[in-house]
């Protein structure tokens, strides 16, 4: 009789499985109520597998019980349990089986705050009143440690957030009557003295000028303290290419009313940095990049930008240099840039010098920019042209979105009104105006609907002699899915170049994954012309994959162009190294 090849191996590990010792019965079996459970099977030693021994004897099982009678209460008074029962079950030697009754949950009786320092003061009876309005842990509200943990830190920070740096608790009591199953609560917060906001004192500086950090810094000598003030202070810092870290703080001791330096540390970046990258686009296919900065040039905390991107259909050098910004928070910068492309049989290179200036107040952002340019301008089967143009373009932009690189929930509101004069170096008078506004609107758990709308008119006689800069074009990622990037426009000879008005509109909702995987499905429409009464949207639908990378969402699309009756695949993707 022949074997099955497989027949040794079964063999083996039936017999290893056979041979292998039963695992030991833990020395204690818990019944309690399912909420209690993680925090007792957590934290309790008697649940241990080595908490009694093999060879124990009724002594040793009797010292276990009441160990752990007392681990359970105190964990259990932890939660507000104040009068457990713990119960053995039977006479078994292991395991040794314990009921838990955890009894009636104590809840918060009458709560005692009062104030001692510079707040007790009649002038600041409101601020007093406030606080004791936000107590988190009111009478009736069940007791937990974690739960007075995280009130006595709330009262603290309340009363140390403006004004008073050093405050401190005096006295902190929860006394706990377990017949009644309540809790009153006692505490004295000591706010110390009033402090108000002195010199700026700066730490770990060798590369750049203390002049840098005083330039982002808008806090008044005498003000009073405030410590959201300190926490903007240091986020517009850290936010800047100078340093790898910052902390702004104050020193107090508490002893009497007075003005604290603001005491900034940090630790400087290295100014020089070069990046490079490659990357695809279905808009413009393949590209590789390369930037520089130095965050210090000519050593005056002045930030060189200069790069060059080679794309298949589109090519930049630029070159900026960015000011520190001036106490006012504005920021100001010039710059020059080169650039061709050649998009739906339309050529155009631009040579271009600016100087703008920028703004930010909380979430709104505005732009000031001045721009001289000269650009060649030559379709295929039409003529060749030169344009140039001096213009000015103000841009204003509000944020409120939960998350910068993956927004899920917020909006984006952005206008820009810009245009030239043939009395200032413009070939044409022209006067553009653009506005777009983006929705992002959770649904569910982890779903996002996205809206978005945009549109643009360019008020002239014609658009002729206007820079392509300042017409529209429509079509591919980010505009009208199921379209060739910037096919929609007006024709020219054998080209699509730009029109007067464009409007464009569009509908996604992502399903997400708890992988960071997602899919989409989207309906655009939009056009750009030359003509308003022949003006009329042309819809692109589809669907798309979505991954949440470390840079943002990437996607890849398929969308139907209805138009055109074409199907398109529209992603974007890039590398650093």
């Amino acid at each position: 009789m022949k074997w099955p090849a497989s027949l040794p191996v079964l063999l083996c590990m039936v017999f290893s499985l056979l041979a292998t010792p039963a695992r030991a019965e833990p020395p204690v079996a818990l019944e309690a109520p399912a909420e209690l459970r993680p925090l007792l099977e957590a934290h309790l030693s008697a649940l241990r597998d080595d908490a009694l021994p093999e060879t124990a004897d009724g002594r040793d099982r009797r010292a276990l019980v009441r160990r752990a009678r007392t681990e359970i209460r105190d964990l259990l008074a932890t939660e507000g349990y104040f009068t457990p029962t713990v119960t053995r079950e039977g006479e078994s030697r292991r395991p040794i089986r314990l009921r838990v009754e955890p009894g009636p949950r104590a809840t918060v009786g009458a709560v005692e705050l009062r104030f001692e320092g510079a707040i007790a003061q009649a002038e600041h009876a409101e601020r007093r009143r406030a606080i004791e309005a936000g107590w988190p842990l009111g009478a009736g509200k069940p007791f937990r440690q974690g739960a007075w943990d995280n009130a006595k830190g709330w009262l603290v920070d309340a009363v140390s957030q403006r004004d008073f740096a050093a405050a401190r608790l005096r006295l902190s009591r929860a006394t706990v009557d377990p017949e009644q199953a309540r809790v009153a609560l006692e505490l004295v917060v000591d706010s110390g003295p009033a402090f108000t906001l002195g010199v700026l004192q700066v730490d770990g500086l060798e590369i750049y000028s203390p002049a840098l950090v005083e330039r982002y810094n808008d806090i008044a000598i005498g003000e009073p303290y405030d410590r959201d003030r300190l926490l903007d202070l240091q986020r517009s810092l850290q936010g800047t290419p100078y340093f790898a870290s910052v902390i702004v703080e104050v020193a107090t001791d508490g002893e009497a009313s007075r003005e604290v330096p603001v005491q900034v540390t940090v630790v400087e970046a290295l100014p020089k940095r070069v990046d490079l990258g490659a990357g695809f686009s279905s808009n413009n296919g393949h590209r590789v990049e390369a930037a520089y900065r130095h965050a210090n040039w000519l050593d005056r905390g002045w930030l060189l930008s200069t790069g060059l991107r080679l794309e298949q259909r589109h090519q930049l050098a630029y070159a900026d240099v960015f000011l520190p910004p001036a106490r006012q928070a504005h920021q100001d910068s010039f710059g020059a840039q080169f650039e061709r492309s050649d998009t739906q049989g339309l050529r155009t290179t631009t040579r271009a010098l600016g100087a703008g200036r920028r703004h930010v107040r909380g979430d709104i952002e505005t732009h000031l920019g001045f721009k001289l340019q000269r650009e060649t301008y030559a379709p295929d089967g039409a003529a060749r042209e030169h344009r140039k143009a001096l213009t000015a373009n103000w841009t204003w932009t509000v944020r409120q979105i939960d998350n910068l690189l993956d927004p899920r929930e917020g909006y984006i509101v952005s206008g820009q009104i810009g245009g030239g004069a043939r009395a200032a170096l413009s070939d044409q008078n022209f006067l553009r105006l653009s506005g777009r506004a983006v929705r992002y609107q959770p649904v569910g758990a982890r779903d996002v609907l996205i809206l978005r709308a945009e549109g643009g008119m360019t008020i002239a006689e014609s658009r002729d002699n206007i820079p392509q800069d300042f017409l529209f074009r429509a079509g591919g990622t980010q505009s009208v899915r199921g379209y060739a990037y910037q096919s929609l426009g007006v024709r020219e000879g054998d080209a699509v170049v730009g029109g007067r008005y464009m409007a464009l509109l569009g509908a996604e909702y992502v399903h997400w994954w708890e992988n960071n995987w997602g899919v989409a499905a989207f309906v655009d429409a939009g056009n750009a012309a030359d003509d308003r009464p022949a003006f009329r949207l042309l819809p692109g639908y589809g669907l798309g994959a979505r991954w949440r990378s470390p840079a943002g969402p990437l996607a890849v699309d398929v969308a139907y162009g209805h138009a055109e009756r074409t199907l398109r695949l529209h992603f974007a993707i890039a590398v650093a190294f």
